[in-house]
């Protein structure tokens, strides 16, 4: 569960390093990009401390499609950005990847855990 929280933390530091960088790029305040390098690099951190317990590609595939779409949503609201019906079908089919990637996981973890 530890490593669960642990990428939750990565995404949103992910995503609050993203949305800083926009941020700071409307409004020409340097302290964004900073705030963006923090962010980034706390992500970087949580990310490979999850990867312990976590498989890699179900880390990476949540690390970066939750990240894509909270990051679509919130630009949505903080940077009046649009949302057609196109990329919203990717960010269902964004989704649905994240979903049979773990999916596929399962059956490896659990042969790994017998064989051990």
């Amino acid at each position: 569960m530890f490593y669960w929280m642990l990428l939750v933390l990565a995404i949103v530091f992910e995503v609050t390093g993203t949305l800083s960088m926009k941020w700071s790029t409307l409004s020409g305040s340097v302290s964004g990009f900073y705030i963006m390098l923090v962010m980034i690099a706390c992500s970087y951190l949580s990310l490979s401390i999850a990867i312990k317990k976590i498989a890699l590609g179900v880390a990476y595939a949540m690390w970066e499609g939750v990240g894509i779409v909270l990051i679509s949503l919130c630009s949505l609201w903080l940077f009046d950005e649009s949302l057609s019906m196109i990329k919203l079908s990717g960010l269902a089919l964004l989704i649905l990847g994240i979903v049979l990637i773990k999916i596929g996981t399962l059956p490896a973890v659990a042969k790994r855990k017998g064989a051990i």
